[in-house]
């Protein structure tokens, strides 16, 4: 036994042990315990017999001031015993998953606020927790030597007074999984379901080797994500000019230790991000690029070079060995608690994703056909998660529910209410569609639902049980269904299921034959003069294909005015220049013109819903815009966005939407 420690004196930090690789097989059997694979800021929590804690993260980093609701949290529990917990330190979301996104976003304000007087006031909003994982001294023992099993014991017998500050990671057993029926397999599609980022296979008999990477602790992502070290950045166009537009990124090539050029990241920044990056880098930037070999010239233009200090983590799809290139990235944020010798490169020929065709998969393996998620207070059956929706691209799925998932906040306010259609995809965007108006046999009897006839259903007098979508377990239910685009009316029901009169009016620019988007934004500012002439707030959003929609909130009593009203603006235009735009849906008049479709204000028609995905090559969505955008359009790339760009620009701008809720306005007489 050690001697006892001095009042007020943490025991010394421990370099953390770290996780290998495990090759995308999770290992099985009975030696082994799994733990959640967190994310967050790794750290070890050094308590003082007095209760006096530190933190320090996995390279040595002193973290206590940045966190100081966690000091002396397990004061009372440790009743005068020191002790070192190795954990990580995790913000939540709204949904109750851990988000590192939430974390950086923390981070960047206590970056702007450390020296002042408000710093333990900024973060009220961004609650921190710590979960612990490990045991490594307790008492005046150092307990590196025993195995993980019975450090685990005393960790579990360590009371902890706030469980909202401070707790304990669940473990899993191989045997104990066994006892209960289940399989690693299982807990995989378990936590896949619930957002977890994957799983930390453990040897039961193993100990602690401070600072190692043995093969006693294995990780098995479900998320492909890399380190990297920022190397460049580009500076914003159009709407993100004075900021950061995007970062150029490196590793350090595992066999000769060169700096080594691994692509660019331009998506997944807030606004308040891009700033803060853009001071940091200013700082750092220095002639020349920093890495052994020149990257290639065209992907380079307009960099500004950085000195290769500050390492970041990103979001992939895919890599390419040739190349030495990642793909399809998103960002995830700086890591303060990595340093730059740490980030390794890819090894050329290494595995590092599962292929799918010739698309990379986002799983590191393929999870189970029927998982069994609590959304809210619903229970759900999800299936075949793994399977792609969108071949060119590899996006599954989990990928399509996970976009839902997180874009519903700014989505359900615009379906609510709404009897919705659903255009379905079971094989995928390659496959064959169908059109869903009846509610599919099998769907849950929570689901609430309009019977309605006439002509709530194309006019035919036939009864029809709409789907209402108006919770996040609805939205999930639908997104399983492979139901990649919702459509609505510009109507909605009431309580007794009979339908309002409109409160939407639209316009869909469709763009024919040698014409695009570009085109359709010529013609919306047209029709946004007109409108704003007459009273109304029009807003604008892409169709997610090739067009444009613009919508105002409207008050009318009888459901042809918004036809009637909008008949006219067309016809209107259609005087004015014939050789730009038709209101006729004939394709023998539609090559060089934008066809002006008020049709969709008839009761029963439907437009593609806001933040709804389209079905086509790639994962685009029907995305508001500003209309500054509008004015500012040039190239059809634009105003084309994709599901992740979209979250993105949800993050930046909000929902750009919510104007209509507060914009109504009577409908004029034209």
């Amino acid at each position: 036994m050690a001697p006892a420690p001095r009042s007020g004196i943490a025991p010394e930090w421990v370099p953390p042990m770290l996780a290998k690789p495990d090759g995308g097989t999770l290992p099985s059997g009975s030696g082994w315990a799994y733990e959640y694979k967190l994310d967050g800021y790794r750290a070890a929590m050094r308590i003082a017999p007095d209760g006096t804690t530190a933190l320090t993260s996995r390279n040595g980093i002193d973290f206590t001031a940045e966190f100081p609701t966690l000091l002396g949290v397990l004061a009372e529990g440790l009743g005068g015993a020191d002790a070192v917990l190795d954990g990580e330190i995790v913000v939540y979301n709204q949904a109750g998953q851990v988000d590192f996104g939430l974390m950086q976003e923390r981070r960047g304000r206590y970056r702007k606020h450390s020296a002042s007087a408000l710093r333990d006031h900024v973060f009220e909003d961004v609650p921190v927790r710590f979960l612990a994982f490990d045991l490594l001294h307790f008492g005046g023992t150092a307990l590196l030597r025993e195995s993980y099993d019975q450090r685990r014991e005393l960790l579990t017998r360590v009371p902890m007074p706030d469980p909202r500050l401070i707790s304990v990671v669940p473990a899993f057993t191989f045997d104990g999984l066994a006892a209960d029926r289940l399989t690693p397999r299982t807990l995989l599609d378990r936590i896949t379901a619930e957002g977890h980022e994957g799983l930390i296979a453990k040897l039961r008999s193993s100990p602690y080797l401070p600072g190692s990477r043995p093969d006693f602790w294995l990780k098995h992502p479900l998320i492909q994500t890399r380190e990297v070290v920022v190397c460049g950045w580009r500076p914003g166009q159009r709407g993100f000019t004075g900021t950061m537009g995007g970062l150029l990124l490196g590793a350090h090539d595992p066999d000769t230790g060169d700096l080594v050029y691994l692509g660019d990241v331009g998506t997944g920044f807030s606004l308040q991000e891009r700033a803060r990056l853009r001071d940091r880098l200013s700082p750092l930037e220095r002639e020349g690029h920093p890495f052994a070999s020149a990257p290639p010239r065209e992907d380079v233009v307009r960099a500004r070079w950085v000195e290769p200090v500050l390492v970041g983590e990103v979001r992939f799809r895919q890599f390419t060995k040739g190349a030495g290139r990642l793909r399809h990235t998103s960002w995830r944020g700086l890591r303060e608690d990595r340093h730059e010798s740490e980030v390794i490169a890819p090894a050329a020929g290494q595995r590092v994703l599962p292929e799918q065709g010739a698309a990379a998969r986002t799983h590191a393996v393929p999870v189970a056909k029927r998982v069994a998620v609590r959304v809210g207070d619903r229970r759900l059956e999800l299936s075949n998660l793994d399977k792609v929706m969108y071949p060119d691209v590899g996006f599954t799925k989990a990928e399509v529910i996970d976009y839902y998932s997180r874009i519903a906040p700014v989505l359900l306010p615009h379906v609510k209410d709404r009897p919705v259609t659903f255009i379905r995809f079971p094989n995928g965007v390659g496959g064959q569609r169908f059109f869903q108006k009846n509610l599919p046999q099998g769907a849950p009897s929570w689901i609430r639902t309009a019977r309605l006839t006439g002509s709530g259903s194309r006019g035919g007098g036939d009864t029809v049980e709409y789907a209402l979508i108006d919770d996040l377990a609805a939205l999930v239910w639908a997104a399983n269904l492979a139901a990649l685009e919702l459509h609505v009316p510009q109507w909605t029901v009431d309580a007794d299921q009979a339908r309002r009169p409109p409160d939407r009016l639209v316009f869909d620019l469709d763009p024919g034959p040698g014409t695009t988007i570009v085109d359709c934004a010529r013609i919306a500012e047209r029709l946004h003069d007109l409108m704003v002439d007459d009273g109304l707030t029009p807003v604008a959003k892409t169709s997610g294909a090739k067009g444009m929609q613009l919508y105002a909130a409207v008050r009318v009593r009888e459901a042809e005015r918004t036809s009637d009203y909008a008949r006219s603006l067309a016809e209107h235009l259609v005087r004015e220049t014939p050789d730009l735009v038709t209101a006729k849906m004939a394709k023998a008049v539609r090559p060089g013109r934008i066809l002006i479709d008020w049709s969709q204000n008839n009761p029963a028609k439907t437009t593609i819903a806001p933040y709804s995905l389209r079905g086509r090559d790639h994962p685009t969505a029907s995305t508001p815009i500003t209309w500054d955008e509008v004015r500012g359009c040039r190239e059809a790339a634009d105003l084309r966005f994709t599901a992740d760009q979209v979250l993105d620009r949800v993050t930046r701008l909000g929902d750009l939407f919510a104007e209509l809720a507060h914009t109504d306005a009577t409908l004029p007489a034209r």
